[in-house]
């Protein structure tokens, strides 16, 4: 059974609808998905009202920012409480947080004369901020100076954010980060499942950390993702394995590129993600 357990929407950081999310789904096939916009919850419902004509089953998820002994991460938490208060007032505190640091590091960029509205962009997100947008904006009103600065015409958005929002002598945007041990004392109260997101994208996370993790209270990790090699899933699967986690798969899909450079439009063109070779999946899945 295909299944799809990471999917972005305009939301937080993608760039379709949760509606046109599920159209997709059902386009490639998809029996299981989950919408895990970062630090929300506000598209679940959608989500699940365009999944069902299709009989996809929606799981509820979202992607959260956490930090444990100074690492940062990104947990993915699924079949939560969607209801409950505390939940809803954790998410709002790390939103708000959010609008303080991207209105302070915007401020840094209009400071060095480069060209932003920041009131259009803070009001042009309610919920989550997201990096991705705030370089759209960027980049659509100082287009010529960055291809200038950067000696280049054909500029990817991780260029940007390495040469604009994550320079100090440009600005640094940090994200808002919770603590994983009071997203685990939460989870307790209102249930679910904690996966930690794609734990080999940037480097491989070790042995030690996911012992951290499990002791805290992690529940498994995302092993099947366009992130990961295969040396690096047969890592994580051997890990799995050792801790007795879930293992878990997403395409981490946040839109279809429009660039006519680009020959592969998304990760849909390419991967797939096969329930069958997830041990312990269906306590997610059902």
């Amino acid at each position: 059974m295909l299944i799809d357990l990471q999917l972005h929407s305009i939301n937080s950081d993608g760039y379709l609808t949760p509606s046109e999310l599920a159209g997709h789904c059902q386009k490639r096939g998809i029996r299981v998905a989950s919408l895990t916009d970062h630090n929300t919850i506000s598209g679940i419902e959608e989500f699940k009202r365009a999944c069902r004509p299709f009989n996809i089953k929606v799981v509820p998820a979202m992607e959260l920012y956490v930090k444990l002994s100074g690492r940062h991460m990104n947990i993915l938490w699924y079949n939560f409480d969607v209801s409950d208060p505390g939940l809803h007032k954790l998410l709002r505190e790390t939103q708000i947080r959010r609008r303080v640091l991207v209105r302070r590091a915007l401020e840094r960029l209009v400071k060095k004369k480069y060209m932003l509205d920041i009131n259009v962009i803070l009001e042009g997100h309610s919920h989550y901020l997201p990096i991705n947008r705030i370089v759209d904006n960027f980049y659509a009103l100082n287009k010529k100076r960055i291809q200038r600065e950067l000696g280049k015409k054909n500029i990817l958005e991780t260029e940007i954010i390495r040469a604009y929002f994550r320079a100090e002598d440009k600005t640094r945007l940090h994200e808002s980060y919770l603590d994983m041990t009071r997203v685990a004392k939460l989870k307790k109260r209102v249930g679910g499942q904690l996966i930690l997101a794609h734990p080999c994208k940037f480097r491989w996370v070790s042995e030690a950390t996911v012992d951290k993790l499990t002791q805290v209270g992690l529940d498994g990790l995302e092993v099947l993702t366009p992130h990961h090699s295969w040396e690096a899933v047969s890592y994580l699967q051997a890990l799995a394995d050792r801790h007795k986690l879930i293992m878990t798969g997403g395409t981490d899909f946040h839109r279809f590129e429009e660039a006519s450079w680009y020959d592969i439009k998304s990760a849909w063109s390419y991967f797939h993600i096969e329930s069958t070779l997830l041990a312990g999946i269906a306590k997610i899945i059902g």
